[in-house]
């Protein structure tokens, strides 16, 4: 009987010892790893197709999509224990291409090792880049080059968000909508600068490692650029750059991007 009380205390500390082993983490502070944000562009619950695919926005007309691209910038990883890792700056300007394979998955690297539960980034360049020298704007945001495609001449400022396609319900038979707008420099103008915050779905998290580089797989409905807080009639607003218009395109596309899962391999 007098072995009872033993077996019990043994018990206690065997218990103390696995909590407080489980609550050990597998890596070191100083540990350092990759992570993948794939951006994956559907219509609704199907891929984006450009150009033969037929959609049909919320006011009944039908229309299809030729170019689908957008800026995603100042990227940072949401640990699950309340930090937060911001990719350095300059490493943190990213153009998306729907007909550009190679740009649909942006590699993180030299990220510190830890359980990733969420994501926050803009869409779109922030004032500070939009306003710097030119000589610094570099790669995707070089105006000559990279980011040709994607900046106004006219207009001193990138162009957030490029979506282009045809429609009959477009009396010009086709429709343009280029969104930008980072609030001006001078003087107040249009800020179309958008801050998107996701968390992966219940239960999952990224685990970044000195030899697991996960990816984060996020999907993003080209759809909720028409479909949203306002529907926009393609006969009505055909062509959409800077006015006070683009505000309500801008809402809505804020809206497109969700994580479906994450891939720890």
């Amino acid at each position: 009987m007098k072995k009872l009380p033993v077996i019990a205390v043994a018990l206690t500390i065997l218990m103390f010892s696995c909590k407080k082993e489980s609550n050990t983490p597998d890596f070191s502070a100083t540990d350092k790893g990759g992570i993948g944000i794939e951006f994956d562009n559907v219509a609704g619950d199907a891929d984006l197709v450009l150009n033969t695919a037929a959609y049909t926005n919320a006011v009944g007309e039908t229309y299809n999509i030729t170019k689908f691209n957008y800026y995603i910038s100042n990227i940072v990883l949401l640990n699950e224990n309340g930090s937060e890792y911001t990719v350095p700056k300059d490493e943190s300007y990213f153009l998306v291409e729907e007909d550009n394979e190679a740009t649909h998955v942006v590699e993180l690297e030299n990220v510190p090792a830890g359980n990733y539960t969420g994501i926050r980034f803009i869409v779109g360049i922030d004032s500070l880049k939009c306003t710097a020298p030119v000589e610094e704007r570099t790669g995707v945001l070089d105006p000559a080059a990279g980011g040709a495609d994607m900046y106004w001449s006219w207009n001193s400022g990138y162009i957030f968000l490029k979506m282009e396609g045809t429609s009959s319900a477009s009396a010009m038979g086709d429709y343009m909508y280029h969104i930008g707008g980072f609030g001006g420099y001078s003087s107040a103008t249009i800020n179309n600068i958008k801050t998107i915050s996701l968390t992966v779905p219940a239960g999952g998290k990224a685990t970044v490692r000195k030899d697991i580089t996960p990816d984060m797989h996020l999907l993003i409905d080209a759809k909720k650029v028409l479909d949203g807080t306002t529907n926009v009639s393609i006969a009505a607003n055909s062509m959409v750059m800077f006015n006070d218009y683009s505000v309500n395109i801008a809402n809505n596309y804020a809206n497109m991007f969700r994580i479906d899962h994450v891939h720890n391999d």
